[in-house]
């Protein structure tokens, strides 16, 4: 999922929206892009350093936003890439923010509680100056949460001698977080799949799911509910089959004592590469990027794909689908409840006026199913995948903010 990847989808929708070069310049670089050496002295006394990162891609439409994630390969070229995406996925569902992106390369499973949390409070001694509610707003991500969030608050209010909740999204209830947050990106692509379900007039749906984290498993209980049958669920250890279904919550309290879906009921085991070329309806990818490559493409049978992982299919796999009219509903705007979500968490703590999860999903809905019928809109009329149509949807608005 590198930044020159990431690239090549831009220079393709160039070809559909008039920009002067200027702009195309603007766009392929990011404005800002801070390092800092992070340090933190361990319960034992030792004293360690780690890399912290903070990319700000572009702010032209508003404040960076974009989350922060812990985790002990990545890099500078990650980061770029996804405070990217997070700049055209910001403007594919219209939010007035651009796109940002931290992290620290740090395996947070090897650190104590008081650990990360002095971890958690000098990412932001280091970055504070750099971000705020009207300059960058971060989030939680891979291995953050809401008590990091938390935590990172707190410590910017310290620094800053004024409590500021809106300086960070995907807080705790306590702590002036959103009602709704934890499953947003699930309940946003569950409005697609509808979406998806009512343009085609699609009946009699077996779907599959790769990944059982928060993610695929708010889905996957939300289809449910819908009667939508669900015959294959997977975790990073594998995965369990059956053609009459699979309960959601069942199978979640079977993951809870033993840490894998594995071994449900003794259903059929298959492997996460064999879900992938199930033939289903639909293939909904939760977990990691690059799932679908050159390699499987070819032996894809779902006729659509909802991406709710970042960047699952890469490039190349996507001209096979697309040669093989499979639809795919793109990550950038399957999984944008999440930040759309940030967005009312954002607006509820400046304005200090909270909302009910009704009014949460009730908007979230609305943003997405008006931006599906816009990404639907320039597919059909310009002939293109539904993500070169997001990716011309988003530069459109950019140009416009350029």
């Amino acid at each position: 999922m590198g930044f020159e990847n990431k690239l090549k989808i831009l220079e393709e929708a160039f070809k559909y929206v008039r920009v002067d070069e200027r702009v195309k310049k603007i766009l392929s670089k990011p404005q800002r892009i801070l390092k800092a050496n992070i340090p933190l002295e361990r319960d034992n006394g030792d004293f360690e350093i780690y890399e912290g990162f903070r990319v700000q891609y572009n702010n032209l439409r508003g404040p960076t936003k974009g989350g922060i994630r812990f985790h002990p390969e990545i890099d500078l070229d990650e980061v770029t890439s996804l405070a990217f995406w997070m700049t055209f996925k910001c403007a594919v569902v219209n939010l007035p923010f651009g796109g940002g992106k931290g992290g620290i390369r740090v395996d947070p499973k090897n650190l104590s509680e008081k650990e990360l949390e002095r971890l958690s409070r000098s990412y932001i001694q280091k970055f504070h100056d750099f971000i705020g509610p009207d300059k960058d707003i971060p989030a939680p991500d891979v291995y953050t949460n809401s008590q990091i969030m938390d935590w990172m608050v707190d410590e910017y209010s310290k620094l800053s001698g004024v409590y500021t909740p809106a300086v960070i999204t995907g807080k705790s209830i306590e702590n002036k977080g959103s009602l709704g947050r934890d499953d947003a990106t699930s309940k946003g692509a569950y409005y697609i799949l509808l979406e998806l379900i009512k343009k085609f007039d699609l009946k009699n749906l077996k779907v599959a799911i790769q990944g059982y984290g928060n993610a695929g498993y708010n889905t996957a209980k939300f289809l449910f509910k819908d009667g939508i049958k669900i015959v294959a669920i997977s975790d990073s250890q594998g995965g369990v089959y059956s053609e009459h279904g699979l309960d959601p919550e069942e199978v979640l309290e079977f993951k809870k004592e033993n840490k894998t879906v594995l071994g449900y009921k003794n259903l059929k085991k298959i492997s996460n590469e064999e879900l992938l070329e199930l033939d289903v309806d639909i293939l909904i990818p939760c977990a990691l990027s690059d799932q679908i490559t050159l390699k499987n493409a070819d032996k894809i049978k779902a006729k659509y794909i909802l991406e709710l992982a970042n960047g699952p299919v890469s490039p190349e796999a996507d001209e096979i689908l697309n040669k093989k009219r499979i639809i795919v509903a793109p990550d950038i705007l399957t999984n944008a409840g999440g930040v759309i979500v940030s967005y009312f968490e954002w607006l509820q703590n400046k304005e200090n006026k909270y909302w009910n999860k009704e009014k949460v999903y009730s908007e979230l809905r609305e943003i997405m199913i008006k931006e599906f019928d816009n990404i639907l809109r320039i597919s059909e009329n310009k002939k293109t995948s539904l993500r070169l149509a997001a990716y011309i949807l988003a530069l459109e608005r950019l140009n416009d903010a350029i």
